[in-house]
Order: C-alpha cells, then structure tokens, then sequence
C-alpha cells in the first residue's frame, strides 16, 4: 500500500489520518497492518522510529469500533478488548498519546495502569467500561491477582519494545498475561532487536508466527549522520566540551555506561554552567519524571543518561547523542543511537571512542543504511 487511504480503515480512523497528515505508512506499518487486520498473529522486528507504535493501533481501533459498529459494545466494567504491554511507565505515556488522536472520532477508551504509580491510582484507572489497556507487566499481574481487571474478552494483546521488557526478566510476568487472555487472541510482538530472552519468549508464545524485518532492522536510519571523536590520553570532558559547544537546534541525549558516570558527568557540566539533568535507574521516580519533562520541554538542553533512556523514549526534538561512554554490545548502540534521526527526522551522534572501543567501531559500517 502506497498510502494509508488504501487500508480498509474505517472512515473515522481515516479521517484523522487525513487531518494529522499521514499520508504514506512506512515499511513496518505497510507489512503489519494487513496481517493485523485480517486477525494473524505478528511479529515485527524493525528500526527505532519506524513508527511500529502506529502499527498496531491502527488495527487495534478498526477491529474494535467495527465490533461496536456490529451491536457488540463493551458490556462488562474492567473488561478490555486489547491490552498493551510496555516495558516503562514512559512507554506507556507514549503509547497512550499515539491513540489518543484517533479516540475522538471512535470514541474508542483506553485506559493506562503503569508502574511508577501508586496502586490506587491503577485500581482508579481500570474502573468503568473502556476497550483498550496499556500496561506495564508488574503492575497488570498485579491487578489480575487481585482480581480487579479480566482479560478474558481481549482479542489482541501487544509486546511492545520487547526486548527491553524481557531484559528485566519479565518472562513469567508475560506468561501470566497470555494465560488470562482467551486462546483465540491475536498475539504481535514488536521489537528493534531481537535479544535471547525476546527469542525465548517467541519460541514459547508465538510458535509459527510469521516474523515481519523491515529492511532497515539491525541498522541505522539513512537520516543519522555519524561522527567518530579519538579520545587522546582519556581526556574525554575537554572533548565534550568542544562538541557542545557546536550550534544544535534541538536536545542532546549523552549517554554513559553506569549511574556512577552518570552522577560525574553531570556534576562536571554543572560546574561548566551548562544546565542539565540525568535520568537513569536507583533515583527518586518523580524526580526522574521531572528531570525528563523539563528536556522534552526543552528547558534544559542536555539530559545525561544511562541505557535507562535508549529504549522506548520518543523525544522529538532530540536531533542529538552523543556516546561519551560507548556501550559494549551493538544492541544497546542501535537502541541509543534511535532516540534521534526518527520518523525520516534528520540526527547526529557523536562517539567518544577509545582503543577500547575498536571492535564496537569496527562494525559500524555495517550497520549503515546507506549505500
């Protein structure tokens, strides 16, 4: 399909396509979407910022509305239709934004329960009758123990960004919740990369499934122009400074390997009065939240973290990152270098290498989209 207007979507769902202005899916969402829409399980492996959110939505809100069109309503209180499964509380947020355009027209409902939150909050947010459910694993096995939400009507469920989700052990979590859904549920999965643990989870839950690569999987977006600085003698701050102190319209995401060299690069920028904030694991989440608010905001410029913000986060302004520690393993360098260059955006990152580094930058050039 060439452009959205050639899916069969409901003219609702249409409509806000047309005013939001997408016009031609991308390659995840051309090869998904008619699977997902015709009722096959999916498993979609492609690029960060590819737009693999959309992807399911789209289909998730047709097949809803369309039961709502056909005289079967949402009839039982905390009963959804789909649930999706997010890795951070972060994620879900975006998610949730995603679908939000398209629920004014479907009166589609869709409710979030995410960790991060107090549990009140959660039991608050899943009461009354609503169609869609985006959750973190934790806090939805939660409920379920508790017997607060049902998941026996859902007609699809979701994994997005499973790698991350899985990395932080959440296999038997992911068990619970596809043996309270119904056997005759949909099942997608959709990943920038395909870790051991997401392999696990497919050989367990998505046998015969057919796996969906975009071309541009395992590599970086043709818009990412990439920048290789020598470290001499260690000096790696003085370099840093050189590179901020380059013209940049947007945000810059730096990245360290550890929460320790997180906390020290942070502490020697705000000697330099360059105002920034960190964002990484083991510090107070509502800081954490507000930390990040005030870079998407873009009061601050510069947000200093660990590989906590190299997955799921879509900030759009951020035209930048920079690797001031280069991680060791190419997985979590696709991941990083996603946060910019996305939805066909322009993007930079910068890599602070060393002589440790030699095998990471030896692969590079493979990973390259362009010719």
């Amino acid at each position: 399909m060439s452009k959205f207007s050639d899916f069969k979507l409901l003219e609702t769902l249409q409509a806000t396509l047309a005013e939001k202005n997408f016009v031609a899916p991308t390659e995840i969402q051309n090869r998904a979407m008619p699977m997902l829409l015709n009722g096959q399980s999916v498993i979609g492996v492609s690029e960060t910022g590819s737009g693999k959110t959309l992807a399911y939505a789209l289909p998730i809100l047709h097949l809803i509305k369309s039961l709502e069109n056909d005289g079967l309503p949402i009839s039982e209180d905390s009963q959804p239709r789909a649930a999706i499964i997010v890795p951070t509380r972060e994620l879900g947020e975006q998610v949730t934004k995603v679908f939000k355009p398209f629920t004014h027209t479907t009166r589609v409902r869709v409710r979030s329960v995410l960790g991060g939150t107090t549990f009140d909050v959660a039991k608050r947010n899943i009461k009354g009758k609503f169609e869609i459910l985006v959750a973190t694993p934790g806090r939805l096995v939660q409920l379920l123990e508790r017997k607060l939400i049902n998941l026996s009507d859902v007609r699809i469920l979701v994994f997005d960004e499973a790698d991350q989700m899985l990395d932080a052990g959440f296999l038997p979590d992911a068990n619970k919740i596809v043996a309270d859904c119904p056997e005759t549920r949909q099942l997608a999965l959709f990943s920038a990369t395909v870790s051991a643990n997401v392999q696990e989870l497919i050989n367990k839950l998505f046998k015969e499934t057919e796996i969906i690569r975009s071309k541009g999987s395992s590599k970086v977006v043709p818009t990412l122009t990439t920048i290789n600085k020598t470290v001499i003698d260690g000096k790696r701050f003085p370099l840093l400074e050189k590179i901020l102190a380059q013209p940049s319209t947007g945000g810059t995401l730096i990245f360290t390997n550890t929460r320790e060299q997180c906390d020290k690069l942070a502490k020697l920028l705000t000697e330099k009065n360059l105002k920034c904030v960190i964002y990484r694991g083991e510090m107070d989440k509502v800081q954490r939240r507000k930390n990040l608010k005030s870079f998407i905001d873009g009061t601050v410029k510069y947000l200093i973290s660990t590989d906590l913000a190299s997955r799921g986060l879509d900030v759009e302004h951020v035209d930048r990152v920079i690797n001031y520690h280069l991680p060791k393993e190419m997985e979590n360098y696709l991941h990083r270098v996603g946060r910019t260059a996305r939805a066909g955006r322009k993007g930079v990152v910068v890599n602070l290498v060393t002589e440790r580094d030699g095998a990471l930058v030896a692969k590079l050039g493979s990973i390259s989209s362009k010719k």
